[in-house]
């Protein structure tokens, strides 16, 4: 648009030198508007550049528009020959004006070219004088009004898509750390949770028997030191996002079998079974199942008054299922009250399920007030490419029925 006006400017100043001429004094001034002309377009673009597409014009530039375009209409009554500067004037106007100012300026710049052209007509005026400057102008308005309505909606979706990716990395930003806020407070809740819960009721009952059995206190003190060993060594694994320290070179089986034996003791015997043929097991369902087991047989020891829960691994051709059973005092799944999290407690069987749905499966509780309770979680075995190697097969099944009979599971019953 620059190069076009400095183009048409040159010519028609070369025209008026040529053949519009008039008296020495007329065409001195005329000539010295001309470089105003020139230099009043250059310095606009320097002080009072145009605003950037969808801004509005500042008033400089209205101010310099307005001025150049006085400028022009008085060069035009002097230089008839100046007439077709308007066009960069006119493209400037749409290119910075709102709409419906830039209409009617449009309008005016048009009669007044019209004007200039039938002033300076011999004889009968050229109907193309008349026709082809509004075709022009009308044609070059229509083009360029669509063209900037396309590109105040562009910027539209743009700033909507730029708004769009801004709240979706906030969401992912978000969604990551509830996900590790998550992992966190369930690793807390099955390790060191667990691990301090156990250390103050042998603390509490070494305190009780001090004095009467040390050295039955003396066992409790070291079964609480070897508990703050293990529950230390989880907590350094579950920081660097590592398997629970009883996966460490063994298979899943050996795990729950290692844990069923640490978990027996005085008042509650914990038995583990195994049915199937054990297979290969990613590392992160390993995990889920190993930890469904830890937080279960916690709430035995800390809820359920039971003296007797089994651990049942089962091994099936599209699933492997952990189902654990105690002889405890049971209670109602449905109706039972959400415990208040002031304490910092109700967190077991929500942390299990989650663990449960991470691996792809699901966790079900079975419970009869006075019957006991079943923990089953079921996760299916979909084919991988890769797969830890499996450990050594699990120990033979380990008798030790419950004292009542085992509720039964619907879960084996539909695979069956």
């Amino acid at each position: 648009m620059h190069a076009a006006f400095f183009l048409l400017l040159g010519s028609s100043l070369v025209r008026f030198l040529t053949r519009d001429q008039g008296d020495a004094r007329t065409s001195s001034w005329t000539v010295a508007l001309f470089a105003v002309f020139w230099l009043l377009y250059v310095l606009g673009q320097l002080l009072a550049p145009a605003p950037r597409p969808g801004a509005r014009p500042t008033a400089r530039h209205l101010v310099w528009l307005g001025a150049v375009s006085a400028v022009w209409i008085v060069l035009l009554v002097l230089a008839p020959s100046a007439t077709w500067c308007a066009m960069p004037l006119l493209f400037a106007g749409l290119h910075t004006l709102p709409a419906r100012i830039a209409v009617p300026v449009v309008a005016v710049l048009t009669a007044l070219v019209v004007a200039s052209q039938i002033r300076v007509s011999e004889g009968m005026p050229n109907p193309n004088m008349i026709i082809a400057p509004p075709a022009i102008a009308a044609v070059a308005t229509a083009v360029l009004v669509h063209l900037r309505r396309q590109a105040a909606r562009q910027r539209t979706l743009i700033d909507d898509l730029v708004r769009t990716r801004r709240d979706l990395a906030a969401t992912e930003r978000r969604a990551g750390v509830l996900a590790e806020r998550q992992r966190l407070s369930s690793e807390i809740h099955d390790t060191l949770a667990q691990s301090l819960s156990s250390q103050r009721m042998l603390l509490q009952a070494a305190e009780r028997v001090w004095r009467t059995e040390p050295d039955v206190a003396r066992g409790h003190i070291r079964d609480a030191a070897e508990i703050t060993s293990r529950g230390l060594a989880e907590a350094r694994r579950f920081v660097h996002d590592l398997a629970p320290a009883d996966l460490a070179g063994v298979a899943l089986p050996e795990a729950l079998n290692a844990l069923a034996a640490r978990e027996s003791g005085p008042g509650l015997t914990v038995a583990f079974r195994l049915d199937g043929t054990p297979g290969p097991l990613p590392a992160r369902t390993e995990a889920a199942l190993l930890r469904i087991a830890q937080g279960a047989l916690a709430n035995v020891r800390e809820h359920a008054t039971a003296t007797r829960a089994v651990l049942t691994l089962t091994w099936l051709d599209d699933q492997i299922s952990l189902d654990v059973a105690d002889n405890g005092r049971g209670f109602d799944p449905d109706g039972a009250p959400v415990p208040a999290s002031g304490d910092g407690r109700g967190h077991g069987l929500p942390a299990m399920r989650i663990r449960a749905g991470q691996a792809g499966g699901a966790l079900t509780v079975e419970s009869t007030p006075g019957e006991g309770t079943v923990v089953s979680a079921a996760v299916p075995l979909v084919p991988v490419a890769s797969l830890d190697p499996p450990g050594p097969p699990g120990p033979p099944d380990l008798p030790g029925p419950l004292d009542q009979p085992d509720p039964p599971d619907p879960l084996r019953e539909t695979a069956s």
